[in-house]
């Protein structure tokens, strides 16, 4: 750009006084071109698809005070708002990462003209900034001065900024794995320094003979568990990506999962600390799952979007400080059953045991445009391995069912395990 103009601006001076010249119609500056358009009619039907069941629980199944639906229905209407602004945004900033060189080419699509489109990278930011912006707007609909969960709910999002900071750093410097590792037990620390709730935790009734005890206080352990856990969330959300859609589809999958189990404990429990325990993370993953499927209108197959480490960082991040402060870590990690074995998978790349190149994708073939897995430790590679090979989008959708599969089971395990298990 700044070059084309010089060379304009040198060849208008050499032009003799004397010399007449016929004026030349300016011609427009060369840029970028803008990105595709939201896929509406994918983000329509996941809407429809998660929003009925979900206002059905609220309205007619479970039971739910006047004052507490008010505060979940202002935060709803609040995520809404937030989806309009996340996907006017996206452009906007597009255009600007890609003036910083922040761009990136679809592996996936190499030898392909798609594969030699710049596609702006680190978008990720927009969906967390619009998020701590309705973050902090819910406070003066929902929150007093002397509200005793206002300290944590601002802990909170001090480390869901700090990690969306640190996810934008790393996007910018290409921070080392070992070092990637680190930064989410950095940006708990709010979290953890804030924490005021209870560090105990439920003995299993068929271990509690065994035990003694029927509760044990963890103490400083519990919060070391807390920290690990976001340390877990927030990496195994970004080490289980690769494909279009990927991160941001398995994160509405899991927030949507969130959210209604968040509404059934409330219906189901007298218990007004339990209660707010899972308002609190509603609000949330409310605003999380509403942005997120912003994104996703641009990230879906064929992704006109890249998220970058921001994203992952950020939804892991805000997802275990929800399973956190609303007190249900264990089926947290249910629902989170295909991260922990891509993990499992990961784990000899990841430690260094076996080679690990940069990226751990599966070979494409612009012939047919199928993938085929290699021996790479993911979750993509061992189901290309199993079920054959499949184009990219094919492959994004069996995942995202596997996703949405474990969700169910946790509330299948859930409902066996009532009453016996705790």
């Amino acid at each position: 750009m700044a070059a084309r103009k010089r060379a304009s601006t040198d060849s208008s001076a050499q032009t003799k006084p004397n010399e007449t010249t016929r004026p030349k119609p300016k011609e427009p500056p060369l840029t970028d071109p803008p990105i595709a358009p939201p896929k509406s009619g994918v983000i329509l039907k996941l809407t429809l698809f998660f929003s009925i069941p979900y206002f059905y629980l609220i309205f007619y199944h479970c039971k739910i005070e006047h004052e507490l639906r008010k505060s979940i229905l202002i935060n709803a209407a609040l995520s809404l708002a937030g989806f309009f602004v996340t996907v006017k945004m996206i452009p906007v900033a597009s255009r600007y990462v890609l003036k910083r060189n922040l761009f990136g080419y679809d592996i996936n699509k190499k030898g392909t003209l798609q594969g030699t489109v710049k596609v702006p990278e680190s978008l990720g930011i927009v969906v967390g900034i619009v998020f701590l912006v309705l973050g902090i707007l819910f406070q003066y609909f929902n929150f007093t001065a002397d509200s005793n969960w206002l300290v944590e709910y601002n802990a909170a999002l001090a480390s869901i900024c700090f990690m969306v900071l640190l996810g934008f750093v790393d996007d910018v410097l290409d921070v080392p794995w070992r070092v990637k590792l680190l930064l989410p037990s950095i940006a708990a620390l709010p979290l953890l320094m804030a924490y005021a709730g209870h560090t105990t935790i439920i003995i299993p009734k068929p271990l509690s003979p065994y035990v003694g005890l029927e509760v044990l206080d963890l103490g400083w352990m519990y919060k070391l568990y807390m920290g690990l856990l976001a340390v877990f969330c927030t990496n195994s959300i970004n080490i289980h990506a690769g494909l279009n859609g990927l991160e941001v589809g398995q994160t509405v999958v899991i927030a949507s999962a969130i959210l209604i189990h968040n509404i059934m404990q409330i219906g189901a429990s007298a218990d007004s600390e339990y209660k707010m325990a899972h308002a609190f993370s509603l609000y949330l993953v409310q605003p999380l799952l509403a942005t997120s499927l912003a994104l996703f209108s641009y990230n879906w197959y064929p992704s006109s979007a890249f998220v970058g480490d921001t994203y992952t960082y950020f939804a892991g991040m805000t997802m275990a400080v929800a399973g956190i402060l609303g007190h249900f870590s264990e089926t947290l990690l249910i629902f989170f059953v295909p991260q922990v074995l891509n993990f499992l998978l990961s784990l000899p790349q990841l430690a260094g045991i076996v080679p690990c190149p940069r990226h751990r994708l599966p070979r494409f073939d612009p012939g047919t445009g199928l993938l085929t897995g290699t021996n790479d430790g993911t979750l993509v590679n061992f189901f290309l391995r199993r079920f054959g090979r499949m184009t990219e989008k094919s492959i994004c959708i069996c995942l995202l069912v596997f996703q949405a599969i474990a969700c169910c089971f946790c509330f299948v395990l859930r409902f066996f395990l009532a009453g016996w298990y705790k």
